[in-house]
């Protein structure tokens, strides 16, 4: 996911009730930092949801 930083990746799950999203990164260390979890509602990746994992992912710089 580029919009929001270099090495950040998404999982995509799609069930009866609904798609998911997972967005992590695992380019420091040997950890799996997950930055956003959520259902989607649309199409398009909302604006929140981006601007969150953004905003994690600062924090774990």
């Amino acid at each position: 996911m580029p919009a929001i930083g270099p090495g950040i990746r998404e999982i995509r799950i799609r069930q009866a009730s609904g798609a998911y999203r997972i967005i992590y990164l695992t380019t420091i260390g040997d950890v799996v930092h997950v930055l956003h979890a959520f259902q989607k509602k649309t199409q398009a990746t909302a604006k929140r949801d981006i601007d969150l994992a953004k905003a994690r992912l600062r924090q774990i710089g």
